[in-house]
């Protein structure tokens, strides 16, 4: 495989070690209530499944996933497959950038009545925020950059990375 990046962004250990402290956070939050566990594909596949382990509670589990609209206008998003009414459903995406997506998630979300819906990003890249958005919980903020590994790709490769990297863009 060609490498075109170089020293991990984030540790595999690194990351192990916050996915934990997040899931006894979140299971602290969610004892006793009805949750949803809503990973964002492709991206966080690696990060729900992680999280989905250190959390200490019974949870459902669903996905949806989003792609680029076929005429170009913005970003769609598929329906989850789950009844969302009166659940708390918890939202798990890889990153948090523009800001765009998590917007249009949450308004979908919206739609479908759940009790309570809340954010969870492995990363969150504050720098490139473009609609104010900050997610309920975060497992590190990261500076402008853009980054491979752990579930984020470039044209579809290098999300089997057990790290996060920045992509070198000059090779």
């Amino acid at each position: 495989m060609e490498k075109i990046f170089g020293k991990p962004l984030i540790t595999q250990e690194e990351i192990l070690h916050r996915v934990r402290e997040l899931g006894l956070r979140i299971t602290r939050d969610y004892e006793g209530k009805n949750l949803v566990l809503l990973g964002i594909l492709k991206g966080a596949f690696a990060f729900t499944a992680d999280l989905a382990r250190s959390i200490g509670i019974p949870a459902q589990i669903d996905f949806m996933m989003t792609s680029s609209s076929k005429t170009g206008s913005g970003r769609e998003l598929s329906a989850p497959s789950l009844d969302l009414t009166g659940a708390d459903v918890l939202v798990i995406e890889d990153i948090v950038d523009s800001g765009h997506t998590a917007h249009l998630i949450l308004e979908a979300l919206a739609k479908h009545r759940p009790e309570s819906i809340r954010f969870c990003a492995l990363l969150d890249k504050t720098a490139g925020r473009e609609i104010s958005f900050t997610p309920d919980y975060t497992g590190f903020s990261i500076p402008n950059k853009f980054v491979i590994g752990y579930g984020l790709d470039y044209k579809n490769k290098y999300r089997t990375l057990p790290f996060i990297a920045v992509l070198d863009q000059t090779s």
